[in-house]
């Protein structure tokens, strides 16, 4: 049986470490048929990746290239460590044969192939297809060399883009713990859960439509919860994050979840990513936390009712009022995301977004503002874009990134504004300041042990953040 080693190339920790998910699927995927191991590279940053390498001996090397930067205009750019630190090294001591993919690669193959000079390519999900590239490689049958990447199970040389998001992805558990050491995630970090795959929203800058499809694939709520509750068992009172686009996409899903969780009797903690505006009331939130949710995302990235549209967001502003009155209600712990410098942004609209934080967002949650909109390829941000100059045909967009910002309003006059709002509110964080101090995070941690404090992490530096602006030491 020949030997697939899989390596997560991120080491981001901010906000919070992510586990390697994907790698873990596709992981299941393949054994059975492979003798598969996965390096993580979070927390050593891929210190040992070498010696695993000459011990493990593997006939294949799949690198899983996530983010490529932070994603805001001070940016700190990932790809250059990856490649010097993680994958380089390994090519220089391994003749296995070297195989990219991943979120971030899927949206930048051409320059990463070339930048790498990788064997093979994988774009979008690898579960099916890198097990087809696999079982043709291990027959030695004729695949193309170097620049060549793989879409679905079709051989493609140059255009890298097509439909390949056709049938439904496994839904296999992923037993993160078992095939990683998941004890550094448990403190900071969540259990990743995956209940459907797929984006049906048009927001302009967004890539999930790109990597994952345009319409959801579900997984049925038992397989999902029967996932949860197996994984419970196994590492006890951990965070469970469902990471899915949006929660409560398509509508009814997510109340299956959660009734089968209720069902179930769990006692579990949860947390999730988005939640559409446009699908929530107060029955959802009411299952919600009688399921165990006890932190939330909202990302409307916007309060003004234009920028709504303009941003293709697919829902209105009194649908985002009406979920952050009845997140209010029910004192949902919730983390805010709003982005300003959209096309059609200006200092009129800027104070609605503020408005809207004072008039309907809980002052204990947490509010984080971000400047410019990342300009990814084949987006429609990316035909703005180019519509207005920004950027040239062809140009890559890789690196040095290329963030927009509405002509309405200079970057710097945007800069000025949302560190005058984040100063003058204490629930509200610039998104150059993600990281609190250390000092900080050591007061926070000692409260949270001394007192067992169970609420979400932000609320707690939130307050301390208030008490220290209070003594003058922020």
């Amino acid at each position: 049986m020949k030997k697939v080693l899989l390596v997560n190339c991120n080491t981001e920790k901010a906000p919070y470490p992510v586990p390697p998910l994907g790698l873990c699927l596709l992981a299941a995927s393949l054994e059975g048929t492979w003798e598969v191991s996965i390096y993580d590279c979070m927390f050593d940053e891929g210190a040992g990746l070498v010696d695993r390498v000459l011990q493990f001996n593997p006939d294949y090397i799949g690198f899983s290239i996530r983010n490529i930067d932070n994603t805001t205009p001070d940016s700190v750019y990932y790809v250059d460590d990856q490649i010097s630190g993680i994958i380089r090294p390994v090519q220089d001591i391994s003749p296995a044969v070297i195989i990219l993919g991943g979120s971030g690669f899927s949206i930048f193959p051409e320059e990463l192939m070339q930048l790498t000079q990788a064997d093979y390519g994988i774009i979008g999900e690898a579960e099916s297809t890198l097990h087809h590239l696999l079982a043709l490689l291990d027959k030695g049958e004729e695949v193309f060399p170097s620049l060549v990447v793989l879409v679905g199970n079709s051989k493609i040389r140059g255009n890298t883009r097509g439909s390949y998001h056709k049938g439904l992805f496994s839904g296999r558990f992923s037993e993160i713990d078992l095939k990683i050491d998941f004890s550094p995630y448990r403190e900071r970090g969540a259990y990743s859960v995956q209940s459907k795959r797929g984006c049906s929203h048009g927001c302009i800058y967004c890539t999930y439509p790109l990597l994952e499809g345009t319409i959801f694939r579900t997984r049925k709520p038992s397989d999902i919860v029967e996932e949860i509750e197996q994984a419970f068992d196994r590492v006890g009172d951990v965070m469970f994050e469902f990471v899915d686009s949006t929660f409560n996409d398509p509508k009814g899903h997510a109340e299956e979840i959660c009734r089968e969780i209720i069902r179930r009797k769990l006692r579990v903690r949860l947390r999730t990513m988005g939640i559409n505006p446009r699908n929530s009331n107060e029955s959802l939130f009411e299952l919600m936390m009688e399921a165990g949710f006890v932190q939330i995302d909202a990302t409307p990235d916007t309060a003004s009712a234009r920028l709504l549209a303009n941003l293709g967001k697919g829902f209105d502003l009194p649908e985002v009022q009406q979920m952050a009155t009845t997140i209010k209600k029910f004192n949902l712990p919730t983390m805010w995301f709003f982005l300003f410098g959209s096309p059609g942004e200006n200092e009129d609209t800027f104070n609605e977004t503020l408005d809207f934080i004072d008039t309907y967002i809980n002052p204990e949650d947490l509010v984080y503002m971000a400047s410019g909109l990342r300009v990814y390829p084949n987006t429609p941000l990316e035909k703005t874009a180019l519509q207005e100059k920004l950027i040239k045909p062809g140009q890559s967009l890789l690196y040095p990134p290329v963030f927009y910002f509405s002509d309405g309003i200079s970057r710097e006059r945007l800069s000025v504004l949302i560190k005058e709002a984040s100063s003058e509110r204490m629930n509200c964080i610039y998104s150059t300041e993600t990281r609190p101090p250390a000092e900080m995070m050591l007061e926070a941690h000692k409260l949270r042990a001394e007192k067992q404090i169970r609420e979400p992490m932000f609320r707690t530096l939130l307050r301390i953040r208030k008490e220290w602006k209070e003594k003058g030491l922020v």
